[in-house]
């Protein structure tokens, strides 16, 4: 608050007082003065003494001088924050965390404005998505009328970001464009992203496949960021642990998951293909995913898919860093989000000497610890 600031507003306290004083001489004096002039029978007249309408009056012209300062954002920084209204909490000291947190410049301005609106007390417990460059009348909007109606949506297990933007575009919950840019250009500062190869910063696989209630005034931006906050509150810190001792980085954990993922049918087969590409992984063999030589094809125009179905020879010959068939290792990112079922199964993989398998019928698999046994199952089950 600036200088000329307190002085109008004390003075205007000042003369709140005097005003206060002699209203209430006045008034008492009157009162006793009916009483005395008044029979028993007559009733006494009532007389209410307020100086709120003068105080409200005062801080009304004091507001007003304050004006562009309470429609002038703290900052230009569009990124959401998440703020914490406590229960119990006061005006003030909802206020004071709100100017420490950097979303408001004035705790006591904002105080103020609280109780010109009538609002101080009005303000919800509950977690909220503020920004920077929300006006002080926007965060107040926020703060006194409680969560935004939301959208119940669920992002399924498998799919690439490509799916997930369509689906969300539908849902009109994002711009589908700009859901796309932020997964290719986003900067999100999250600790589970920094072991990301330097050419490879996408956010494909992070984002994390579950059932979201997304506030329908969310920007893209902040429903990335949703989902990228679901992937660090589900890949806990002894998933940590278990990918260090296995020496793997998370970024090679969410990379392989997503192979699992795109293989798996039936769920408890999960453990045993994680630990067919482990070991294959160790051996120094190709992994031969045909998920991954399915997202390197991109989307289908005839088929209208991303997964192209069936594969066929030459297919295995594209030229990509995702194609398992032409280069050892894992490919540079995922391929699409895993669901926790399939980290995990990366995480805690059975312990078997297969290296092989091949889908059968109703989409489980059969497994070979040899080239050998490899073609006698392609013999048997694809005769």
């Amino acid at each position: 608050m600036d200088g000329l600031g307190r002085d109008v507003l004390r003075v205007g306290l000042v003369l709140l007082a005097l005003v206060a004083v002699v209203v209430i001489l006045v008034g008492s004096g009157w009162y006793v003065w009916s009483i005395l002039r008044q029979s028993r029978e007559a009733p006494v007249p009532s007389l209410e003494i307020t100086v709120s309408g003068v105080e409200e009056a005062l801080l009304d012209v004091y507001l007003s001088r304050r004006q562009e300062e309470i429609q002038t954002p703290a900052d230009d920084d569009p990124t959401p924050v998440t703020f914490t209204v406590r229960p119990g909490e006061t005006a003030a000291d909802i206020a004071a965390r709100l100017q420490r947190q950097g979303l408001i410049r004035d705790a006591e301005l904002f105080r103020l404005v609280l109780r010109a609106r009538g609002v101080d007390t009005q303000l919800e417990a509950g977690d909220y998505q503020l920004r920077a460059n929300m006006t002080m009348e926007e965060i107040i909007a926020v703060l006194q009328h409680g969560r935004p109606p939301t959208t119940a949506v669920t992002v399924p297990e498998g799919w690439r970001a490509e799916e997930i933007a369509a689906f969300l575009s539908k849902k009109g919950l994002v711009d589908g464009a700009e859901f796309l840019r932020l997964v290719e250009e986003g900067n999100f500062d999250y600790d589970f992203l920094q072991d990301r190869p330097p050419d490879h910063r996408s956010l494909e696989g992070y984002l994390f496949p579950d059932t979201y209630q997304i506030p329908v005034n969310f920007t893209t931006a902040q429903v990335v960021d949703l989902m990228l906050r679901a992937f660090g509150q589900r890949f806990t810190p002894e998933m940590r642990q278990q990918a260090a001792e296995r020496g793997l980085t998370i970024h090679e954990v969410v990379t392989l998951a997503s192979i699992v993922e795109r293989e798996a049918v039936v769920d408890s087969e999960r453990p045993t293909i994680a630990s067919v590409f482990l070991n294959r992984l160790a051996a120094g063999m190709k992994l031969d995913a045909d998920p991954t030589v399915q997202y390197a094809l991109g989307y289908q125009e005839d088929e209208s898919t991303w997964w192209k179905r069936p594969l066929f020879l030459e297919d295995l010959e594209v030229e990509s860093p995702y194609n398992t068939y032409r280069n050892v290792g894992l490919p540079p990112g995922p391929i699409c989000s895993p669901g926790l079922a399939s980290l995990q199964a990366v995480l805690e993989p059975a312990e078997t000497d297969y290296y092989f398998f091949l889908a059968v019928g109703d989409g489980s698999h059969v497994f070979a610890r040899t080239y050998e046994e490899h073609l006698e199952n392609q013999s048997k089950y694809r005769e």
